[in-house]
């Protein structure tokens, strides 16, 4: 049986804190984030705003630690920086803050790269120029920057090149 909003039986609707907290309380998430989902969920902006500033407060929300996570995460799945760049953005985090996160993350694109074309196409290296175009284009689509593309892919044409007499 459906509740009605009129129903004396019917929970009373949880503070704006609690229902961030209960969302916090899942996995991490940005200021900019649990704002959206106050937001859906019918509180108030100023009640919304002083949860969310209360629960930073707290520590129970940083943005530095979302963004951590989410780095090790997406890199961890194969990501490359611009991608993850990409979708720190969108979560409200200032291009400087994004800049330095990448940094401390102190990842070998390149070998990440690599490890990404070992994963998905199980061959050694092609000097098919189409071939290698499809790699290039899989690498890219997973946000690794053109350069980080370009040594990656073009790597086994030069071991080739080096081995012929």
């Amino acid at each position: 049986m459906k509740k009605r909003d009129d129903d004396p039986h019917a929970k009373p609707k949880a503070s704006a804190y609690n229902k961030a907290l209960g969302l916090l309380a899942r996995r991490d998430h940005s200021r900019k984030e649990l704002r959206q989902k106050l937001d859906r969920s019918g509180y108030a902006r100023d009640e919304s705003s002083e949860a969310i500033d209360r629960l930073g407060e707290q520590h129970y929300q940083d943005d530095d630690r979302f963004a951590e996570a989410l780095i090790r995460n997406r890199s961890a799945q194969g990501y490359g920086p611009m991608r993850l760049r990409a979708e720190l953005k969108s979560h409200g985090l200032p291009d400087a803050r994004i800049r330095s996160l990448l940094d401390a993350a102190d990842i070998d694109w390149a070998d990440s790269a690599a490890t990404q074309l070992r994963r998905r196409f199980r061959t050694a290296g092609t000097i098919d120029p189409a071939e290698r175009a499809r790699r290039a284009q899989f690498l890219l689509r997973r946000g690794f920057p053109a350069a980080t593309v370009r040594d990656v892919t073009h790597a086994d044409v030069d071991d080739a090149a080096d081995e012929t007499p």
